[in-house]
């Protein structure tokens, strides 16, 4: 017989005492459930005691009563129960939780005890954080300190995920320096939220610095750790610390594999991918949906566009996320007529599209030239859906209208948004301005980005190169000589090739590799191949222009293709993920490379993916 079933049979003459049943109904989560025979409890002429109100408190707190949770509170006011410490401090919990944090200060303020214990400072600065008042806490802690009340690993546990922004890293700081003065630090739950505390403020040396030192690591520590370099960007740190994670015997779980698959992809591990999904299947985590989502996106950036979709045919529920991962997937890879096929199987299967898949779709159209299929999917997504066009939304489609070579229409749906343009319309537009030669508008796109994203160096040498097609020599320089006023340096051209279940990293102009001699003199000679095939002086002086203009060397991606090269048989196909996007000339050698060589290769730049074969690229030279 259940607990449930138990409580619907029991009587006054029930042995087991009311507030022993509404504590196992709290314990297990059956918050209605423990309100329900606390009103019974009522019924039956039974009076509610401090032993009673924590256990009914919590639940109304769970639920969300905020009026039940008066009721309560007053009930608590005529027993005499409020001066008893655990009835306060689930008051304010109570109060907090149902987001009236006035009321949770006004019960703490009115009862000179709450001032003198851990307990309820506790509570009310965990209250405050919950409700996005961080600065409130941080005071109430201060107040605490100087009250002489001590605090604990609960206060601390409170406090610090208020510090979720690079501006709280100093707070956070301090806060860490009070843990370590305290002896707090040595607490497992405490480090694991310092370790959070410090990724969420992008201080990820300091997070991992803080994963070091800590003297026990559980499986949460793992994951925040991995996370951590998974929502920073760095790939490669993920994957040696999950195999580090698996040399010390940590059984990976679900929140771990999301963090090395999205990491997979990043760098188109494919490979370790592949072991991943097995682990999934080892661990019986094969039904979780969010797996299954990340392995979509994972295969698909990786370029197995047939592994995704055969991953998205085998879920027995598609959600959103599903659709819009495979959807996403085929326009990356150029091929919008099967993504817009699979966006009217998702309305017709009875899914509502909501603004993400709506990206992935415009995007797809974009890439594949569909410019009309594309405007009608924007225009509906207001009139049909409901749904508020974004700037993501709109730089698709001044990419639609740039593509087709309809710049003028592009710029007025520019000018017609309700919302600011950002970096990526402007950009959009300025990337067309270069396929179409329009140099007037490309200098009106190129002061509008730079007042969005000053920094960006992409844009000037995109407006570089559009002067240097246009043969002017004057603009050129201008550009130049404003990036050195503004010392403006490029991130890093970075390209990774997968061999052997090892991932090879390349960068601009690198001579670190063991291969080097190699893989240089590889390039020197596809290059005099390309050469006689007919590519032109112009592309190279082109380069070495840009080249010079960023201060690089010999581009990522050139070095990891001659990397592949070297290392496969002949006819093997090679993939290549760049993290930024790929240039004119280095493009334009590929393609030729593809045909000399007889290679198929597969480029992901930042914009999309490329499939060269045979001297031709998927992208149509549109990208």
């Amino acid at each position: 017989m259940n607990l449930q079933a138990a409580i619907a049979r029991s009587s006054e003459a029930n042995p087991i005492p009311w507030n022993t049943r509404l504590r196992e109904l709290a314990k297990q989560c059956l918050f209605s459930e423990a309100l329900n025979l606390y009103r019974q409890m009522l019924r039956s002429g039974h009076s509610p005691n401090a032993f009673s109100f924590p256990f009914a408190l919590k639940s109304c707190a769970a639920l969300s009563l905020p009026l039940m949770g008066v009721l309560l509170h007053s009930q608590v006011v005529r027993t005499g129960c409020e001066l008893e410490p655990f009835v306060q401090t689930s008051l304010v919990s109570m109060y907090c939780r149902c987001s009236l944090v006035e009321n949770a200060r006004q019960v703490f303020d009115e009862n000179p005890q709450s001032r003198k214990l851990t307990v309820c400072y506790n509570a009310l600065i965990s209250g405050y954080t919950l409700n996005s008042r961080f600065c409130d806490g941080v005071s109430l802690f201060c107040k605490m300190r100087e009250a002489g009340v001590s605090f604990n690993s609960v206060t601390m546990l409170g406090l610090i995920p208020g510090c979720a922004a690079p501006g709280d890293l100093g707070i956070g700081t301090w806060l860490h320096g009070c843990c370590v003065k305290s002896g707090l630090d040595i607490d497992l739950s405490v480090g694991n939220c310092l370790l959070t505390m410090y990724v969420k403020c992008g201080s990820v040396d300091s997070a991992r610095n803080m994963f070091d030192v800590m003297p026990e690591k559980g499986l949460i520590t793992w994951n925040a750790m991995i996370s951590g370099y998974a929502q920073n960007g760095f790939a490669t740190h993920v994957l040696d610390l999950y195999r580090e994670m698996e040399l010390v015997g940590i059984s990976p779980d679900p929140v771990t594999l999301v963090g090395v698959l999205s990491s997979c992809a990043h760098l188109g591990a494919h490979v370790l991918g592949r072991e991943v999904e097995q682990r999934i299947e080892f661990y019986g985590f094969s039904s979780n949906p969010f797996l299954k989502n990340c392995l979509i996106n994972m295969y698909a950036r990786c370029g197995n566009l047939v592994k995704a979709h055969s991953i998205f045919d085998s879920m027995p529920e598609k959600s959103i996320v599903s659709w819009t991962a495979i959807i996403g997937g085929y326009g990356m890879h150029g091929k919008g007529e099967i993504a817009v096929q699979l966006f009217e199987k998702m309305i017709r299967a009875g899914i509502k599209p909501d603004k993400a898949v709506f990206v992935s779709v415009l995007s797809a159209c974009s890439h594949a030239g569909l410019t009309d299929k594309g405007l009608e999917y924007f225009a509906a997504m207001e009139r049909k859906y409901g749904l508020k066009q974004g700037p993501e939304h709109y730089s698709c489609v001044v990419d639609l209208l740039g593509r087709a070579g309809r710049l003028k229409e592009a710029e007025e749906v520019i000018r017609s948004m309700v919302v600011k343009p950002d970096g990526a319309v402007w950009g959009a537009l300025l990337n067309a301005c270069k396929i179409h030669n329009c140099v007037e508008l490309a200098e009106l796109a190129f002061e509008r980005v730079i007042e969005v994203e000053p920094t960006n160096i992409g844009y000037y040498v995109l407006l570089s190169n559009i002067y240097s097609d246009a043969k002017n020599l004057e603009g050129v320089l201008k550009v130049r000589m404003v990036m050195r006023e503004r010392q403006l340096r490029k991130e890093p051209g970075c390209s990774y090739v997968e061999l052997r279940d090892k991932v090879h990293v390349f960068l601009a102009g690198d001579r670190t590799h063991p291969q080097t001699v190699e893989i240089y003199g590889m390039l020197d000679e596809l290059e005099n191949l390309v050469k006689k095939l007919g590519g032109s002086d112009a592309n190279d002086r082109k380069r070495k222009t840009e080249e010079q203009l960023i201060g690089e060397g010999v581009h990522s991606e050139r070095l990891a293709i001659a990397f592949g090269i070297l290392n496969s048989r002949p006819g093997t196909e090679i993939i290549v993920m760049k993290n930024l996007r790929a240039c004119e000339d280095c493009h334009f050698f590929i393609k030729l490379v593809s045909r000399v060589v007889n290679r198929k290769f597969i480029v992901r730049d930042a914009t999309r993916f490329h499939h060269f074969e045979n001297g031709v690229c998927s992208c149509k030279d549109y990208w």
